[in-house]
């Protein structure tokens, strides 16, 4: 495993963050990994990073977006998948946040769960990319790749995340969901995989892959 993260380190200082990533990188605020990675679910990274800047500024906090009009999020999230749902959850959430934990996004997995709209995934990202605490974020990139090198043999992300809790040393916790998704976005695809381009072919089996490039 230690050199198949070597060689996806090289690859991934040639490709762009994943959005969430490059939010808490430049923000370090946990509310802003919060709604990025809300915003993010099932919308393509470019259309997150526009419609994430427009919330921010139409509410640079928790405050201001839990006293935020739903048409007005609606109208800045805009074109983000859902946004007609999406945006009276950023709303509950915020509302929620600042009336129970006094507007401090909650930092561990178990409580961020009780949150309308968070998922495991949405849950780890925040402790890890929001707070730097250890965790492990399995999209479907995540749980894709790591079951077609043979890494794990999993049928869902939830097993695919105690899994990788179980096998993945915790010194590459935090860095695995980022290495992974940028490289899912790119090469390691979910139809015809760009195998040919692959700096790691020669260490995996292509577990389920029938066609590539």
């Amino acid at each position: 495993m230690p050199h198949v993260l070597r060689a996806l380190r090289v690859e991934y200082e040639k490709r762009d963050a994943p959005i969430v990533t490059f939010i808490a990188v430049m923000t370090r605020d946990p509310y802003r990994v919060l709604a990025g990675c809300i915003l993010s679910l099932r919308t393509q990274d470019g259309t997150t990073a526009e419609a994430a800047k427009r919330l921010f500024e139409l509410a640079p906090d928790l405050t201001a977006l839990a006293g935020a009009d739903v048409d007005e999020v609606k109208r800045a999230i805009y074109p983000v998948g859902f946004y007609n749902t999406k945006a009276p959850q950023l709303i509950e959430m915020a509302r929620r946040i600042v009336e129970e934990f006094d507007g401090r996004v909650p930092d561990d997995i178990d409580t961020l769960l009780e949150l309308k709209g968070v998922g495991r995934k949405t849950a780890n990202l925040v402790v890890t990319a929001g707070y730097g605490k250890p965790g492990i974020c399995v999209d479907t990139h995540v749980h894709r790749i790591s079951n077609r090198w043979g890494y794990v043999d999993t049928d869902t992300p939830e097993r695919t995340e105690q899994a990788l809790r179980e096998r993945l040393p915790r010194r590459h916790w935090l860095s695995y969901n980022d290495l992974l998704v940028a490289f899912g976005q790119t090469v390691c695809k979910p139809t015809s995989p760009l195998c040919s381009e692959c700096p790691i072919t020669r260490y995996c089996p292509r577990i389920g892959v029938g066609r590539s490039r």
